[in-house]
């Protein structure tokens, strides 16, 4: 397939379990603007292609964003613009997360508005949440209902949103790392990176900063 229309997609949720039930649509309406042409959506293999993905994701928030950031070259912070319209029930946890996410690091922030890196969605899969892209600039995170009511909300989004900034899974982890997601079980409910991801994140990113630099 060429790569002009290949999608590269990660199922990169917190679940572990093979599958969990969709909730009723009387509890929750899904979402008929979340993107399916053009996506390509997998299941959580552990695999080196999920891998793979999730570093094509970041990658391509971050050349977004400082293709942007071209325009405004003496500013020392990228700044990676989120949309989340599309997934109204978890706005205000889609708030909170960011403001985690800036006072945790220092070399990217994130901010709402149109022009967007990247978008949340929201809607019932099997598959839990997930981070997906199409390789070229264009990205979201799938917010699962379900798995948000299994799960504490807040870290389930800063979980995901931690892959936008590109940072993978370590499911062995503890419940003090972020991206050990639902690893430690459904009692853990730290949202907050611990000190050696918020140093990955500043590293990544003043690394984008140097590239756009030159």
């Amino acid at each position: 397939m060429k790569r002009s229309v290949l999608s590269l997609t990660a199922a990169l949720g917190l679940a572990l379990a093979a599958g969990i039930a969709a909730v009723p649509a009387a509890s929750a309406a899904t979402v008929d603007s979340a993107p399916q042409q053009g996506y390509v959506a997998s299941s959580y293999t552990g695999s080196a292609e999920e891998k793979a993905n999730n570093q094509a994701f970041y990658e391509a928030v971050m050349k977004s964003a400082l293709a942007k950031k071209a325009a405004n070259p003496f500013l020392q912070t990228v700044t990676v613009t989120y949309d989340a319209s599309s997934a109204p029930t978890f706005r205000t946890t889609i708030a909170n997360s960011a403001s985690i996410w800036n006072s945790s690091v220092r070399n990217v922030q994130l901010r709402s508005g149109s022009n967007a890196d990247f978008r949340y969605y929201e809607g019932n899969d099997s598959r839990g949440s997930y981070a997906s892209t199409d390789g070229h600039g264009s990205g979201y995170v799938f917010l699962d209902y379900r798995q948000n009511q299994q799960y504490a909300s807040l870290r389930v989004v800063a979980h995901e949103t931690g892959h936008v900034l590109g940072l993978p899974d370590h499911y062995s982890g503890p419940c003090s790392e972020l991206m050990s997601g639902g690893g430690p079980g459904t009692s853990c409910t730290n949202p907050y990176p611990n000190t050696a991801e918020k140093n990955r994140v500043n590293s990544l990113w003043v690394n984008g900063f140097a590239a756009a630099a030159r």
